[in-house]
């Protein structure tokens, strides 16, 4: 029972002091999980982060029903799940009952600027992390310079290509990569 409230609060806190979506709160769940309280590898989180992020649906949700599971099964995945929704759920809810009055304050005005800093830093940090944890093969430098070429290439020249798609074929690649090495190790094994 500890844990279910453990899992609870942390997913609510978390889903509270998240501004910037999904993964803006990348960083603040491996801090959680991977570093103080260690119910997961840096490896298993990694692949946390792919997975939710090809699957469909918000990255935030995503993630916190995969973190559930893992920790406590399906009832976990319920549990953290329904906790980092709730805030987000509250406070839209709120704003919208008064969103033109809210929208025409110059302090909020001023904080969501203030916001956007924290965000685009939270979504980096995450990023670097994550580049920091992936193993340093070839192919995968290799597809990570493609990626990055490509999307630089189609900012400079305004062609609009959603990142949706350099996921979707990094994971075929990928998919056709470890069919290749299977084939390759059963033709090594059979020699």
């Amino acid at each position: 029972m500890k844990k279910y409230q453990t899992l609870f609060l942390t997913m609510l806190k978390i889903g509270l002091f998240t501004f910037g979506g999904g993964y803006a709160m990348i960083a603040l769940l491996e801090n959680e999980f991977v570093s103080r309280k260690k119910w997961i590898e840096k490896d298993e989180f990694l692949d946390m982060v792919a997975i939710a992020e090809s699957t469909p649906g918000p990255i935030a949700i995503n993630s916190a029903t995969y973190l559930g599971y893992k920790i406590l099964g399906v009832t976990g995945s319920l549990t953290a799940t329904i906790a980092v929704c709730i805030p987000s759920f509250f406070i839209i809810y709120v704003i919208s009952l008064f969103f033109d009055a809210f929208l025409s304050l110059t302090l909020v005005s001023y904080a969501f600027k203030g916001i956007q800093v924290c965000v685009i830093y939270l979504i980096f940090s995450a990023g670097i992390k994550l580049l920091k944890g992936i193993k340093k093969t070839a192919f995968n430098i290799s597809i990570i310079c493609i990626v990055i070429a490509s999307m630089v290439f189609n900012t400079l020249f305004a062609i609009k290509f959603s990142t949706v798609y350099y996921i979707l074929i990094a994971g075929m690649v990928g998919i056709f990569a470890y069919f290749i090495n299977n084939l390759k190790d059963r033709k090594e094994a059979d020699k």
